[in-house]
């Protein structure tokens, strides 16, 4: 007897998907002898140095990837979350992909800062025995790394444990996984009310949780008093609309891959790609406000250090970063707000506001965590300099193509979309 296929090809592996799966475990090879590399001869073969009279930044691509990670995640968790608290029907289609994307983001923010430590062991350990509570430093590695994952995976298991009872019903290599996830659930009306009423309160404890984490990451540097640039209170809401900005514009591009690899139209419908962009419209234009406050307020009054890293990023070397990243912000929203006015949406172009945003998002991570180091020092020390070796590069590079294929096996180990409820047809536009 044939056995029926697990829905969304899972399980099956094309030639083309085992062609990208071998150039991923290229790029995390060359990551990994990059990062022994690093770990032989120690950091001075990255662009880091010490600031003030190395004249160089502490803090540099791993640092910036690292917010980078953690501001993805955002998004992810939070479109699962509103799913279910405000019954968004139309989002539920990419609810799941936003649950991994969430999961794998925080896996790789840790794994940057790893880099960065010089000697990983060693700083974990110092972490345990020297951590100092009150310190923002701790509260991103135990409300973001540490809370923010483990509730990301408990909602995670719960949403995803009636789709596992129903591939468990079907003989496999997987079968045995697939029952230990279903953790004995059946589907009835009670198991049914019991679980929307966990996923509904946990999704409103998630919520305050994820604003908090972010702003605990932005609190990093809105507390640095000596140093000009980032010292302020614009930075720990604005570390929450640039996480979101940039993992709904990375959500839109997953869903619009999901949907041609796996012929998803019926699920992944244009009406769920206008949602994801009237939200990402909305988060744009709220960051180019908080950009443009902070814009007058480091033109108009700043004093001299602050003006001096004013300078550097308006008309000096972090310029050629700078005016990039905010023309791709301003076009992205230009044509966000031409397809919200005119009312006709088109796919490819949500999919090139995505790329635009999440380029706009690094950018301006690296922005504000370098300048500040190189041309923020209140004591006269000489202008530092900042320039990422292959050895970052590698290391980053390693990282990403490390989470493109967790996510690829995931969707090849379970189904990326959320089966439909028993006897629901799936309506095809």
């Amino acid at each position: 007897m044939r056995l029926e296929p697990l829905p969304y090809r899972v399980g099956q592996f094309s030639s083309g998907t085992l062609s990208l799966v071998v150039v991923l475990l290229a790029v995390i090879a060359q990551g990994l002898y990059a990062f022994s590399y690093q770990l032989t001869e120690g950091l001075v073969v990255t662009g880091m140095r010490d600031v003030g009279t190395m004249s160089g930044s502490t803090w540099g691509l791993y640092i910036v990837f690292d917010i980078y990670f953690v501001g993805v995640s955002f998004a992810g968790i939070s479109t699962a979350a509103l799913v279910r608290l405000l019954n968004l029907h139309h989002l539920r289609p990419v609810s799941r992909m936003a649950e991994v994307l969430t999961i794998i983001a925080l896996i790789l923010a840790a794994f940057s800062v790893l880099p960065d430590l010089g000697q990983p062991l060693r700083g974990i350990v110092h972490l345990l025995k020297y951590a100092r509570p009150q310190s923002p430093f701790f509260g991103t590695f135990t409300m973001v790394i540490a809370g923010y994952l483990f509730a990301s995976l408990v909602y995670f298991f719960l949403d995803g444990r009636r789709d596992a009872m129903i591939c468990a019903a079907r003989p496999g290599r997987l079968q045995r996984f697939y029952r230990l996830w279903a953790a004995g659930y059946r589907d009835t009306p009670g198991e049914q009310e019991r679980h929307r009423r966990v996923s509904f309160w946990l999704s409103l404890a998630i919520l305050p949780m994820l604003v908090i984490a972010h702003s605990t990451l932005g609190f990093v540097f809105g507390l640095q008093v000596g140093r000009p640039g980032w010292f302020s209170a614009l930075q720990a809401p604005a570390f929450v609309i640039l996480a979101g900005v940039s993992g709904v514009g990375l959500l839109i591009i997953i869903a619009a891959v999901v949907r041609t690899a796996l012929q998803a139209q019926d699920r992944l419908t244009p009406e769920v790609f206008r949602w994801l962009a009237n939200f990402l419209m909305v988060l744009t234009a709220a960051y180019i406000y908080f950009m443009l406050v902070d814009w007058l307020t480091m033109t108009y009054a700043a004093p001299l250090h602050e003006s001096r890293i004013a300078g550097a990023l308006l008309f000096g070397p972090y310029a050629r970063i700078y005016w990039p990243s905010v023309a791709a912000l301003v076009a992205a929203f230009y044509l966000l707000l031409r397809q919200f006015l005119t009312g006709r949406y088109r796919i490819g172009v949500a999919v090139l506001c995505g790329a635009l945003v999440n380029a706009a998002a690094v950018g301006k991570r690296l922005l504000i965590v370098v300048p500040s180091q190189t041309h923020g020092a209140m004591l006269p020390y000489p202008t530092g300099a900042y320039s990422p070796t292959w050895v970052e590069y590698s290391v980053i590079g390693g990282l990403i193509a490390l989470g493109t294929l967790l996510y690829i096996l995931f969707s090849k180990a379970f189904p990326i979309l959320e089966l439909p409820e028993p006897g629901q047809e799936v309506v095809r536009r």
